[in-house]
């Protein structure tokens, strides 16, 4: 039996553990396999693209365990009632090939791009960063403040977004927490929005090479958060700001960047540094005060093998929220698959009940994961 983890699943777990140590550990996960880069199998994503969107498969592995997500990407959708982005993914033992997890990472990944984005801030940021710009309030936004809120010690966030309607909702979910200290303005544009501000975090949906911020508007000392542009023609930044003398580019996984990164405008002699090099300690995340830091986002594989290992950690102290799936056949006679078409060699409704709880076999070696402190229940908004 392998193990299921749905939408509701991923709720509840956030909910048991705490929303701000969930983050809190995901964003050290996500460190961890970073500092351990050279481990890992690294592809760009194979996409598939239309008219209208694209469908990606993302795998990675450490020679220990595989995952792969499913991602797509079709910002039409939200016109139609739907999400712009859904995804799911596996985690698998790479000594067997057996799958251990099947997760829903449509939740999960706006909280893994969250912690990713405030992980590259503590590394890029001033360390003095108490405002952000939050420009582009959709479904995204709402994970990109908390992130902030909790990780970075941001206070102040001014929000812009083309749909008013969109504004609203962020600033009603953010009033509704009750956020000690927080502050939410509402901004007539992106230069209002921006003006004063020590971090820019652009989530825009529009599936083109647009320039939501101008050179004119980026002040000395900034953190920008690119999070909108990740595919091919889709970016967020004027080119200019990316060739700033004074600016610091930092990208996931070069070869992937190039391809639907801010950086896909540029020539491919154009410098950038991995943030695996600022993990390890390899290159600076900021040299000094006035550099303009952009972390070009695009999301890369390693997180969400980051993020579907800390979940099947996280299970093991909560197996009662997975659902065991008879994905692979039960069988007494590894050699007679034919048998279990004809019912002769098959799993029994026992075996679902006694399915193992959601651990890796004894046999499978896993990076390890801080240690989980579960604190009581709660409504995953309302941790503070």
């Amino acid at each position: 039996m392998v193990n299921y983890l749905g939408v509701g699943g991923v709720r509840q777990l956030v909910q048991r553990t705490g929303l701000r140590q969930f983050l809190e550990l995901l964003t050290e996960a996500i460190a961890h396999d970073y500092r351990r880069w050279e481990q890992f199998d690294k592809s760009p994503r194979h996409a598939i693209h239309s008219p209208v969107g694209v469908i990606e498969l993302m795998p990675t592995s450490d020679g220990q365990l595989y995952c792969f997500k499913y991602v797509n990407g079709h910002p039409k959708n939200t016109a139609e009632g739907l999400l712009t982005v859904t995804a799911f993914g596996v985690l698998a033992d790479v000594d067997t090939g057996y799958p251990l997890l099947l997760s829903e990472l449509t939740l999960t990944t706006a909280l893994r791009t969250a912690a990713m984005s405030a992980l590259a801030a503590r590394h890029m940021a001033r360390p003095d960063s108490r405002s952000m710009a939050l420009i582009g309030n959709g479904a995204q936004s709402e994970f990109q403040a908390l992130a902030f809120y909790h990780l970075l010690g941001i206070r102040r966030l001014q929000l812009f977004d083309v749909d008013a309607g969109a504004t609203a909702k962020l600033a009603r979910h953010l009033h509704s927490l009750g956020l000690p200290g927080l502050e939410v303005q509402r901004s007539a544009s992106v230069a209002d929005a921006v003006r004063g501000c020590d971090i820019v975090t652009t989530v825009t949906a529009d599936k083109r090479n647009a320039t939501i911020l101008l050179p004119e508007m980026i002040e000395p000392g900034m953190h920008l958060n690119a999070v909108g542009g990740d595919c091919p023609g889709k970016t967020e930044l004027h080119p200019a700001i990316l060739q700033r003398p004074d600016a610091r580019v930092v990208v996931e996984f070069e070869p992937q960047s190039r391809i639907e990164g801010e950086i896909q405008q540029l020539p491919a002699s154009f410098a950038v540094t991995e943030f695996a090099q600022v993990v390890q300690g390899h290159a600076p995340g900021r040299s000094h005060a006035g550099e303009v830091t952009v972390f070009d986002s695009v999301g890369f594989a390693l997180e969400d093998f980051s993020a579907l290992r800390l979940l099947h950690s996280l299970l093991g102290s909560h197996p009662d929220l997975a659902t065991p799936l008879d994905l692979i056949p039960d069988m007494q006679d590894p050699k007679d698959l034919f048998g279990v078409l004809q019912g002769a060699s098959h799993f029994s409704p026992q075996s679902a009940k006694n399915a193992a709880p959601a651990t890796a076999p004894t046999n499978t070696p896993k990076a390890p994961l801080p240690s989980v402190t579960t604190p009581p229940a709660a409504e995953v908004l309302n941790t503070p």
